[in-house]
C-alpha cells in the first residue's frame, strides 16, 4: 500500500484521534494535529503545488526544522507524484546550492532559520523556474517567497487525482556527507512502503503505542522509525530539544512507550541521573517499554549502564543507511540482548553477507565488507551512474562498512572502510578503541582517528570529551589504555568536544582537518 494511502486510511479510520504532537520546551508550547487534519493539510499542500505547476516527476525541496507541519508537507509532495527532497538543516549555503542545482527544484519550501542561506542560494542559482515558499511568521517572510498560509489558502482539501504506482520515484535523500560530499539517494514508493512494514515487524507497534521522535525528520532514520507507528495509526510526539529533563517530561506527560535515542542523548540522561540532576521517581515512566538506538556504533558499556538504570526496558539497535531507506536492514532484535555489541541479524525481508574486495562471500569469523540486499535498497545515486555502479552489484548494496558474522549468524560492525587506521602496517578499527575507552568512568565521549605520520603512516589519535565535573589527565588516559595491544593504543590524546552531526555520527573529517597535521 502506498504510504499516501496509509495516511488516507488512518484519516478514515481514526480521524478524530491525535496523530502528531509538537512539544517545544524552550518556548513552553505544545501543538497537536488529528489524523483527519493531517490528511487535509497534506491534500491542501499537494493541490497548491499542482496549482503552481508542479507535476509528476518534479522535485520539491524541504529545508525545515522539526515541526508539526513537516510531515503533512512531506506527504503533500508525495501525493502530487513529485519527489520530496528533504535537506539537512546543517548544510551551509554552498552545499544547499549544490543540492538545489542537482535536484532542479520546482518549489523550494523553507523555514525562518534559513532565510539568509536561501537568499544566497537564490542569487547564485539564477533559476526563474523555482518558486520559494516560506513557512514562518508573515513579518519574517522575504520578498522573494510566498507565505505558506497564502500558498495553500485558496485550494481544496480533497485528495488530488494523481495516479501513483508503487514503483514510482518518491524522494531524493542526500547522505550526511560524513565520508565525503553528500550524494543524492533516489528512493521509490516501494522503498518507503517497506520501511513501514520492517519497523512494525521489528518493534511490534500497536495503536496504543506513542512514539517519541527527537532526531531530525530530514534524515531517513527518524522518519522511518516513526513509520512503524504510522502504519498502525499510533500517535507520535515531535520533541524540539534534547535536554534530559525535556525528554523525560515528554515521555511522562505524553505517556510515551517507544523512544529512539542517539548515543549522546542516552549518555546525557545517564550522566544527569548520576549527578542527581534528574529524579526518575518524579516522572511517569512505567509505560516506556522500548529504548532503541541507531545511526552510529553503540558502545556496549552504554547499554549495560542503561539496563542498570532502566531494567524493564526492552532494547534494540538498528543498522541502516540512507541507501537502504534508513534503519533495519540489520537489527539486533529485542530478544537478543545477550548479543549486545553486535548490530544484529538480517532485518525483515533482508539478506546480508560479508564479501572480500573481489566480491567473494566470506565465512563466519572472517572480516570483509558488509553487503545487503532487500526491498529497501535505493534505485540509484541520482545523476551519478559511476558511483551507482560502484555500490550496486547484482542487487547487492556495498555498504562500505567492514564487518564480520559470528557462528550464531549475528553481524558485528568493525568500522567504516574510510575510517580504518593503518598504523605500523596494521589495520586498526577506531570503533573498537572507542568502545574500550567508553568504559572509563570519566569519559563522556571519544573519537579515534588516524593522523599522518611520515614514519608510521598514521598515528592513533584520541579526542576525549570528559564528563562535566570530572577530571582526566593524558597520563591517566594512557594508563587506562595499557590492556589494549600496543599497536592499538593511542599515541596522541587531545581533550576537546567530540563533534557529532544531527544524527549522532562523529564528524571525523572535521577532526582530521583540525588535528591531522603531518608529523616527521
Amino acid at each position: 500500500m502506498l504510504i499516501t494511502e496509509i495516511l488516507a486510511r488512518n484519516a478514515r479510520s481514526y480521524g478524530k484521534d491525535i496523530a502528531l504532537v509538537e512539544r517545544d520546551p524552550s518556548a513552553g508550547t505544545r501543538r497537536e494535529i488529528s489524523w483527519a487534519d493531517f490528511d487535509r493539510e497534506s491534500n491542501r499542500f499537494a493541490n497548491a503545488l499542482l496549482q503552481a505547476g508542479v507535476s509528476k516527476g518534479d522535485r520539491v525541496g524541504q529545508l525545515m526544522m522539526n515541526c508539526l507541519e513537516w510531515l503533512p508537507v512531506y506527504f503533500g509532495i508525495l501525493r502530487t507524484g513529485a519527489w520530496a527532497v528533504p535537506l539537512n538543516f546543517r548544510f551551509e549555503a554552498e552545499t544547499i546550492l549544490a543540492c538545489a542545482a542537482l535536484s532542479e527544484f520546482k518549489v523550494f519550501l523553507f523555514g525562518p532559520e534559513f532565510v539568509e542561506r536561501i537568499a544566497i542560494v537564490r542569487s547564485k542559482l539564477g533559476s526563474a523556474e523555482t518558486r520559494y515558499v516560506f513557512l514562518g511568521a508573515r513579518e519574517s517572510c522575504p520578498d522573494f517567497a510566498t507565505l505558506y498560509e497564502d500558498f495553500i489558502a485558496t485550494v481544496a482539501d480533497s485528495a488530488p487525482l494523481v495516479p501513483l504506482d508503487i514503483c514510482d520515484d518518491a524522494a531524493l535523500y542526500f547522505t550526511s556527507g560524513t565520508t565525503g560530499h553528500p550524494k543524492a539517494v533516489r528512493l521509490t514508493h516501494r522503498n518507503l512502503e517497506h520501511a513501514c512494514y520492517i519497523e512494525s515487524q521489528h518493534h511490534s507497534q500497536t495503536r496504543t503505542d506513542t512514539f517519541l521522535c527527537i532526531p531530525p525528520l530530514y534524515h531517513t532514520g527518524a522518519k522511518m522509525h516513526w513509520f512503524g507507528s504510522f502504519i498502525v495509526g499510533g500517535r507520535a510526539v515531535i520533541l524540539k530539544g534534547v535536554r534530559p529533563e525535556w525528554i523525560l517530561q515528554a515521555v511522562s506527560e505524553e505517556r510515551v512507550t517507544i523512544v529512539w535515542l542517539l548515543v549522546p542523548w542516552a549518555h546525557d540522561i545517564l550522566i544527569s541521573w548520576e549527578n542527581g540532576e534528574i529524579d526518575l521517581d518524579s516522572y511517569h515512566l512505567e509505560q516506556w517499554r522500548l529504548m532503541h538506538i541507531g545511526a552510529q556504533p553503540v558502545p556496549p558499556s552504554l547499554i549495560h549502564a542503561w539496563k542498570r538504570v532502566f531494567p524493564k526496558h526492552a532494547y534494540d539497535t538498528n543498522y541502516g543507511l540512507t541507501e537502504t531507506t534508513g534503519p533495519g536492514c540489520v537489527h539486533l532484535g529485542i530478544d537478543n540482548t545477550w548479543k549486545i555489541g553486535a548490530i544484529g541479524v538480517p532485518g525483515f525481508d533482508w539478506e546480508c553477507r560479508i564479501a572480500d574486495t573481489l566480491g567473494r562471500e566470506l565465512g563466519d569469523g572472517e572480516t570483509g565488507e558488509l553487503q545487503v540486499r532487500g526491498p529497501g535498497v535505493m534505485k540509484e545515486y541520482y545523476k551519478d551512474p559511476e558511483e551507482t555502479a560502484a555500490v550496486l552489484i547484482d542487487g547487492w548494496l556495498r555498504t562500505g562498512d567492514v564487518a564480520r558474522r559470528d557462528k550464531d549468524g549475528f553481524y558485528w560492525l568493525v568500522d567504516r572502510t574510510k575510517d580504518l587506521i593503518v598504523a605500523g602496517g596494521e589495520n586498526v578499527s577506531p570503533v573498537e578503541i572507542e568502545h574500550f575507552f567508553m568504559n572509563h568512568p570519566a569519559i563522556q565521549d571519544i573519537a579515534v582517528i588516524g593522523t599522518p605520520d611520515k614514519r608510521l603512516g598514521e598515528l592513533i589519535t584520541a579526542i576525549v570529551q570528559v564528563k562535566p565535573g570530572m577530571a582526566l589527565s593524558a597520563g591517566e588516559f594512557l594508563v587506562f589504555a595499557e590492556p589494549l595491544p600496543r599497536y592499538k593504543r593511542p599515541k596522541l590524546v587531545y581533550f576537546d568536544q567530540v563533534p557529532r552531526n544531527a544524527t549522532g555520527k562523529i564528524e571525523k573529517p572535521k577532526l582530521r582537518q583540525k588535528y591531522g597535521q603531518t608529523r616527521s
